[in-house]
């Protein structure tokens, strides 16, 4: 599913009327511009908005179909901007973002890996930097950590579209943590006998002792976090996608 398939941006287009929408075989935005089974007034409405989005895509100003589409449906810009769309996975001294320190943050963005690292290159101008050239962020449980642990941290707003794959596969029946739901998935992973509690202590033997070995170590299980998180993504999207829109389409037109 692709953003173009979606009407729930335009006012007084709710979830409702979308699926009524697809049924009538409108099931794209070059649809509605070319029939007869809405009312002119609503196809005129509709037809507006649908030109404004447009624009937006071209441009793509992903932050425009955020502040438009209903925050649980985030999910479908991501065929649109999957090129740029960043996948990110922080690790920290501790759970509180006032009194803890961010000590990594992986970015996996189209096929590449990398890491900041407190001490060398984790700097508030970096962080940016990469949410510049970010479309849309994708994290698990990431908007009530992972984003405010670093706009705490280093004093920034993070403004970019976040779509949280903890909420998403809720949503489809699945729960607990990251390794939990891998594991239920068959998403690969080495370094199983790392947590959060082993990522801590990693690095304080880098802190402490200058060990790179154990440097070494957390930024690959950081690394995997967040370079696995791609692979769930299409596992939810593909879900999702034939839980909200395929039932509701006839045969292609």
């Amino acid at each position: 599913m692709r953003i173009e398939n979606s009407f729930i941006l335009a006012p007084g287009v709710g979830e409702k009327t979308e699926k009524k929408l697809w049924k009538k075989g409108i099931t794209h935005w070059d649809h509605i511009e070319n029939t007869n089974e809405v009312s002119s007034r609503k196809q005129e409405k509709i037809s507006s908005f649908v030109q404004k989005a447009r624009k937006n895509l071209e441009v793509e100003n992903s932050v425009f179909f955020q502040e438009n589409l209903p925050n649980k449906s985030l999910w479908r810009l991501y065929r649109n901007f999957e090129e740029k769309a960043c996948f990110f996975d922080i690790e920290t001294t501790g759970l509180d973002k006032k009194k803890n320190k961010v000590t990594t943050v992986s970015f996996h963005r189209d096929g590449d890996s990398r890491t900041l690292i407190q001490g060398q290159d984790l700097t508030k101008e970096r962080l940016e930097e990469e949410m510049f050239e970010s479309k849309i962020l994708v994290s698990f449980n990431g908007k009530r950590f992972d984003q405010p642990f670093l706009e705490q941290s280093f004093d920034m707003d993070i403004n970019v579209p976040h779509i949280d794959l903890m909420y998403l596969f809720k949503r489809i029946g699945y729960s607990g943590g990251l390794k939990k739901i891998e594991k239920q998935l068959d998403v690969d992973r080495e370094l199983e006998d790392i947590d959060g509690r082993e990522a801590v202590r990693l690095w304080k033997q880098y802190e402490n002792n200058g060990n790179q070995e154990a440097l070494d170590k957390l930024v690959k299980y950081n690394q995997y976090d967040a370079r696995n998180l791609e692979s769930l993504l299409e596992i939810v999207h593909e879900r999702l996608t034939g839980e909200v829109f395929e039932p509701h389409r006839p045969s292609e037109r």
